[in-house]
């Protein structure tokens, strides 16, 4: 099966941000970790993760009595489900807008399904330029090894 070929999730399915139960450092109830922490976990740096709370991309992250940032298994849950909205190359205004679009609640499940699946259909796009242009690399690719071993030719 090619992703091409995979339909959407059901309707039906539970709300989640990744397919697979994710494993987590620390269970719920003992999941407070610092932004270093969770800059190591994810491999986004501590500014972007700032960055993103700043602009409304991160949902309300806990505080400590100092003020820290305490962020739980869900956060990094949203974390992960962001990584791969920026892998589709969906712009980070559409991301906001999702984010302020959960936040809202289930009456907003229509305009979020249209955004993911227009997202889906941008990213079917590329992968099909993609392949077009491995296509023309392999042809390149064996045009070279062949001029290389001329005497084969025959």
């Amino acid at each position: 099966m090619t992703l091409t070929e995979i339909s959407p999730a059901p309707a039906d399915r539970v709300q989640s941000c990744s397919l697979a139960p994710t494993r987590h450092p620390r269970p719920d109830g003992a999941d407070r970790y610092s932004i270093s922490e969770v800059a190591a976990l994810t491999g986004l740096t501590a500014h972007t993760l700032r960055w993103y709370e700043r602009i409304g991309l991160m949902p309300h992250v806990d505080r400590s009595h100092t003020g820290q940032r305490r962020f739980r298994n869900a956060d990094l849950d949203w974390l992960d489900f962001v990584t791969k909205l920026r892998l589709t190359g969906m712009p980070v205004a559409d991301m906001v807008r999702y984010a302020e679009l959960v936040r809202e609640g289930q009456q907003t499940f229509e305009e979020r399904r249209e955004l993911l699946a227009r997202t889906r259909r941008d990213v079917l796009h590329r992968m099909a330029e993609l392949r077009e242009t491995v296509a023309v690399l392999d042809h390149k690719i064996s045009f070279y090894a062949d001029a290389g071993h001329p005497a084969e030719r025959a």
